[in-house]
């Protein structure tokens, strides 16, 4: 008997705390880079009930995108799409940053709003540090925003890119503008798509970086921003199950920040100090 189905890309903390809220009595495809990790996840969630199916996929490749796109129809409509995959700046070069975090995700939510079922809805997980970039030119944003994925690379600005930092930055701010430039298809098939901006969450590999060199830094960005803590990966999922949920019908092709303030710290506040570095 076929199910309505949940797309997960990304196995980490945040997707699974996302995917635990909205996958009750459908379907789960988990496709994760690492197919142990997606593996163990899967089984971790039927442990709790849920009915799942993992995979190897590697974000940046069209093809197992599209693999991921015809495993998921064999078991139902495709009713969410959550995607949280991704690699960092601390993780990945320039190029693979690019490739997987701008083209990738620009690829996934190209390909999923050709078959997001009727009611559905996506949310892909962009970062606090797209919001760290100053305002782009326009025709720079109508170019992240609609050109073809594989174009992406090829436009004269992205090429100039020349530190992960940036890269990242660029790539988190393309998903913000790929979810707007989508909104209109995903909304003709009745669908939903939205971002979300976390800030610092305490993840196994957050809690890496707060115990590791640059662990002090990062203490004290916490201290000083507004909220004065990191976040919780449940308070990403409690939001992102809003946007997915039938409260949230009448928001489409926007991105919610979850960062305790630090953002609005950054650009006007006790966080002025990062300007320098980040």
């Amino acid at each position: 008997m076929k199910k309505e189905v949940v797309v997960l890309f990304g196995a980490g903390s945040i997707g699974q705390a996302i995917v635990r809220r909205v996958a009750a009595g459908k379907h789960v495809v988990l496709a994760d880079y690492n197919e142990d990790n997606a593996r163990r996840v899967a089984q971790t969630l039927a442990n709790a009930g849920f009915a799942c199916t993992a995979m190897r996929a590697d974000l940046g490749s069209k093809a197992d995108i599209l693999a991921v796109v015809a495993e998921s129809q064999k078991w139902g409509e495709v009713k969410h799409v959550i995607n949280a995959a991704g690699v960092s700046p601390s993780q990945a070069s320039v190029d693979e940053i690019l490739r997987v975090d701008m083209v990738g995700t620009s690829m996934l939510l190209e390909a999923f709003g050709k078959v997001i079922a009727e009611g559905g809805s996506g949310v892909t997980i962009s970062s606090q540090s797209g919001h760290r970039l100053p305002a782009l030119p326009q025709e720079q944003n109508e170019a992240l925003a609609t050109s073809a994925p594989e174009a992406l690379l090829e436009l004269d600005f992205v090429k100039q890119i020349d530190n992960t930092l940036k890269a990242y930055q660029y790539s988190k701010r393309c998903n913000v503008l790929r979810v707007a430039g989508e909104a209109d298809r995903w909304g003709k098939r009745g669908a939903t798509i939205n971002s979300i901006s976390p800030g610092i969450i305490i993840t196994p590999l957050a809690n890496d970086e707060l115990n590791g060199p640059r662990g002090k830094g990062y203490r004290e960005m916490i201290a000083a921003s507004p909220a004065g803590r990191a976040g919780t990966p449940d308070e990403v999922g409690d939001l992102a199950e809003f946007l997915m949920s039938s409260r949230g019908r009448f928001i489409s092709g926007t991105d919610i920040l979850i960062d305790g303030g630090t953002t609005a710290g950054y650009w006007y506040g006790n966080l002025q100090y990062l300007k320098a570095t980040h």
